[in-house]
């Protein structure tokens, strides 16, 4: 009877017990297996057990080793992340079984004599599958919140897999320490307290491991802020050059019309005195002059036309078709930079979209919008690759937070190669501050 437990311990339990870490592996790694490949790994894995136990801390090395090699092999994985999401399976199998070892070898006592062996048989049975329960578990939560990492973040990754692989060796240590003793002091009460340490010791292991995981998705998210922070404060300094630059251009545009009535004066003066030539020198200086105040486009708002004038001639020089009839108000209660920093997105996207494009294809830019009521509808166009991935960046996520602060809306309509943003804004009353 023994030897049939055995074998069902080491083979059977042991062959469904790799083949489990090995699909929530590839999963947890978004790939899909082929089952030729859980049989080739199966085999593998059996000839590393049939080595070295895989409980011991050797065993684990092999068996991260033969994940590894799979994910580098087959997968086509990085590196690192196919050390770290190996470790993690193996370790939580580990623990899972360990703490239903702990958990059962404390309810094993409490059951009759007389039904020891048949007890024994159940609970063993019993905690081999609560132990593919609870490890399944753990995988999900794995697979759900802490698998999709990027390759920036997959830089500092080696922060998470030492402390875990030291949680490993440290249970694999006090393992080896309790239940050595315990082998040689007699059994009773200090046994079913040895149980009880473990037990606790194993589940501070597993809780410790998401704790890991749970800080280190967290330190990347205050990364990740702090760089949108960083990128944001550098927008708003370039969307205050525009607005700098858009008053200043208004005040030049304030002295020249100021000045209109004198320069019509003296050409008036010259062609009197029947100086044709010097009167159309003269006229001409002052459409350099004019030109020079002019903007590409003239949205009514002296800021935004600073800003659109120089995205579209940047599109421009790129071979992108340009159009924009674009009508906004001024002043009014829309503050200047939030108005900017959803059309300076918005361009920068569409810029991005039309650059990406191959050479040969229609590409083009149409801003446009109007005003109804107490309502700015604003319309951006652009030509895209249909077959490019779309991935809401902070660009469209800044959009988005101003087009919330005015009570607005926005949305996204992709059809064939056109990619459409319409904005909504409700513009409130305008007061001088």
């Amino acid at each position: 009877m023994a030897d049939y437990i055995e074998i069902f311990n080491e083979y059977i339990m042991g062959s469904i017990e790799v083949l489990f870490q090995f699909y929530f592996f590839a999963k947890i790694l978004n790939r899909k297996v082929v089952h030729p490949f859980y049989f080739l790994f199966s085999v593998c894995a059996a000839a590393v057990i049939c080595v070295v136990p895989v409980s011991t801390i050797a065993g684990f090395g092999a068996l991260i080793l033969l994940l590894m090699t799979s994910a580098i092999l087959i997968f086509r994985k990085d590196f690192k992340l196919s050390l770290l999401y190996a470790a993690l399976v193996v370790e939580i199998m580990q623990l899972s079984y360990g703490m239903m070892k702990s958990l059962f070898s404390i309810l094993y006592p409490l059951m009759s004599a007389v039904f020891y062996d048949r007890a024994g048989i159940v609970l063993m049975v019993s905690s081999q599958i609560t132990s593919l329960i609870l490890a399944f578990v753990c995988y999900y939560i794995i697979y759900r919140y802490f698998s999709h990492y990027t390759a920036a973040e997959m830089q500092y990754i080696f922060l998470v897999f030492i402390p875990i692989l030291m949680i490993f060796i440290m249970d694999e240590y006090i393992n080896s320490i309790i239940y050595g003793w315990e082998v040689i002091e007699s059994r009773g009460n200090k046994e079913y307290l040895v149980h009880w340490q473990m037990l606790i010791i194993q589940l501070l292991g597993i809780a410790s491991l998401f704790c890991i995981l749970f800080t280190y998705k967290k330190l990347l998210h205050s990364f990740r802020l702090s760089t949108e922070l960083t990128l944001l404060e550098q927008e708003e300094h370039s969307l205050n050059q525009y607005v700098d630059e858009a008053k200043s251009h208004y005040e030049k545009t304030k002295s020249f019309r100021h000045d209109i009535r004198n320069h019509i004066s003296v050409v008036k003066k010259l062609l009197q005195g029947g100086k044709t030539e010097e009167a159309i020198h003269y006229i001409r200086d002052m459409e350099d002059i004019a030109e020079e105040l002019s903007f590409p486009c003239s949205t009514n708002h002296p800021v935004v036309d600073v800003l659109v004038g120089n995205k579209l001639s940047i599109a421009e020089s790129m071979g992108i078709d340009v159009h924009c009839s674009l009508l906004l108000p001024y002043p009014c209660g829309l503050r200047d930079i939030d108005i900017c920093i959803i059309l300076s997105n918005a361009l920068d996207n569409a810029i991005h979209a039309c650059k990406s494009m191959e050479a040969g294809t229609e590409k083009y830019i149409h801003v446009s919008g109007r005003i109804q009521g107490d309502y700015l509808m604003m319309k951006i166009e652009n030509s895209y690759r249909a077959k490019d991935m779309f991935k809401k960046g902070t660009g469209l996520s800044n959009i988005k937070a101003v087009t919330e602060k005015y009570d607005g809306a926005m949305s996204i309509d992709m059809q064939g190669n056109v990619f459409v943003l319409h904005v909504l804004l409700i513009i409130p009353p305008y007061t001088e501050n």
